[in-house]
């Protein structure tokens, strides 16, 4: 399997908005730790070690 980079989520702009109205009223810390979950979760959720380590790669 390979990392997908190509635009992949039905109604990214409403995708969006729902990720920006998760973060109304946090702090910017709550914000940070808020998205530290959403990012291990979704990790934990892809499971594969070489898809993640392509993800880190092209999110550099």
């Amino acid at each position: 399997m390979t990392l997908i980079l190509e635009p992949n989520i039905p109604d990214p702009d409403g995708f969006y908005d729902e990720l920006l109205r998760a973060h109304e009223e946090l702090t910017d810390d709550e914000s940070e730790a808020f998205n530290a979950r959403l990012i291990l979760t979704l990790c934990n959720h892809i499971g594969d070690r070489e898809i993640l380590r392509a993800a880190l790669e092209a999110a550099k």
